[in-house]
């Protein structure tokens, strides 16, 4: 597969990034140097793909198949991945908790599952403040390691574009090693318990998972027993996604493909535009309109039927199945009063959209303590809501897009741990926003998966 070179930065098809600054994009750094931004850009321009364009479309197929109600998109990763955070221990444990909580649902929904990562690009973050202030001291806020450094000197937070580069190479890196575990045995379904082995013991949702890692190696050794060895066991299919925020990165890595002619954005399989930036008339939305990527866009409580449907005349005006998700962010309280509307005007639109529940943005909370936090309660309490407005429509759950990490952090309370206010202080280590440990990531799958299997019956 290959991509034309362009001159310039033109893009056929695609509106140039002057036009896109033209229309004043929001939550975008103040970079002090153009002349440095512009050398940097005019590099990304010239670097090979991240990711193909066989692969983005491959991956609108299978989201097609979760709009048709066949399949479940599993999407999870950092909040804001960090250049320090790029190693072999933190890529694998990601992957680990990811491939437990799809083999957790597909096994027990009998229902593919397919596996997005918030990987491999998940590094600039939109902030509700432009400054953050500290004991008397203000300072540019902490945007991501695309843009400026998490320590707070003046120094670190200065936008720096080469910054930029920094993310290329992160993302490569990472796609790299991915791709590698995900394709030389790591991921082989035979591997079920080896994915277990150093948290069985201690963690009670890990002996659960335990007992049907176990069932899955009977069915398997049956299936050895009948000679059935498919190959399908021994990988699986892993994409790449972020939030397409910083209008620099997301223009440079945009190439044509020259089997279709068309353009996509190769730094991601499947690209999001946030509840910050999906203006109709907004730079990013417009940006996205263009590309032939998979496109996801997060839908908050004050949506309405009105804008929904205008939202996907201008990003699915073709009606392609898997071509748009609609990425749910309510809040607990507010999602089963305030998705059944937009479910009710999406399908009777009729264009084959797929509905993702992202329960962790509106549930956000600062405690006593001091640390920012989500309630594990308040998250499944999304998720059920999630399932209960699509029950009552009669439409179809399509997946889970969670921040979590595969480690033991204590950033979220609640769960199978009860973990509490005071224990936040023990591991406390995201970037960004609180992001569900492995134990209360798992926890969450098998819940899911009872509601998802009613969903199937």
């Amino acid at each position: 597969m290959q991509f034309a070179t362009l001159s310039a930065g033109e893009v056929p098809g695609v509106p140039s990034l002057d036009e896109l600054r033209g229309l004043k994009p929001l939550q975008q750094p103040e970079w002090p140097d153009p002349v440095a931004l512009e050398q940097v850009i005019g590099e990304l321009r010239t670097l090979p793909p991240l990711v193909f364009a066989g692969e983005c479309d491959d991956l609108t197929t299978k989201i097609g198949a979760v709009a048709r109600g066949e399949a479940f998109l599993l999407q999870g990763g950092d909040c804001a991945e960090t250049f320090a955070g790029v190693t072999a221990e933190n890529i694998r444990a990601k992957l680990r908790v990811l491939l437990q909580m799809s083999v957790v649902l597909q096994y027990a929904a009998s229902v593919p599952v397919v596996k997005v990562g918030r990987i491999a690009g998940q590094y600039a973050k939109p902030r509700s403040s432009g400054e953050e202030t500290r004991d008397g001291v203000t300072l540019p806020t902490y945007r991501g390691d695309a843009v400026n450094g998490l320590e707070f000197t003046p120094e670190a937070r200065i936008p720096d574009p080469q910054r930029l580069r920094g993310v290329y190479n992160a993302a490569a890196a990472t796609l790299n090693l991915t791709r590698a575990f995900t394709t030389g045995g790591y991921a082989d379904l035979h591997q079920v318990h080896a994915w277990n082995t150093d948290f069985v013991k201690s963690s009670p949702v890990g002996q659960r998972y335990e007992q049907l890692a176990s069932e899955i190696e009977r069915a398997l050794a049956f299936m050895r027993a009948c000679g059935a060895t498919a190959d399908e066991f021994k990988t699986v299919d892993f994409y790449a996604s972020h939030e397409a925020l910083i209008l620099e990165y997301e223009h440079a890595l945009t190439r044509i493909d020259s089997r279709t002619e068309q353009p996509y954005d190769v730094g991601g399989h499947l690209l999001w535009v946030g509840e910050r930036t999906r203006q109709l008339d907004g730079a990013h939305v417009e940006f996205l309109a263009s590309l032939s990527n998979p496109l996801g866009v997060k839908i908050g409580p004050t949506t309405t039927p009105e804008y929904i449907r205008a939202l996907i005349d201008k990003l699915n005006p073709k009606g392609i199945e898997g071509r748009l998700t609609f990425i749910t962010r309510m809040g607990a309280g507010k999602i089963r009063d305030g998705l059944p509307p937009l479910l009710e005007a999406v399908r009777d639109h009729g264009s084959p959209i797929a509905w993702v529940c992202d329960p962790m943005h509106g549930n956000t909370f600062e405690t006593p303590n001091g640390y920012k936090t989500r309630s594990f309660d308040a998250v499944m309490d999304e998720v059920q809501g999630f399932f209960d407005a699509h029950q009552q429509v009669g439409t179809w759950p399509g997946g889970m897009h969670i921040e979590l990490t595969g480690d033991d952090v204590t950033e979220c309370v609640g769960g199978g741990e009860a973990l509490v206010a005071e224990d936040l202080a023990n591991r406390y280590e995201t970037a960004c926003d609180p992001r569900l440990n492995r134990h209360q990531s798992l926890e969450l799958a098998f819940l899911v998966a009872e509601r998802l299997r009613a969903a199937r019956a």
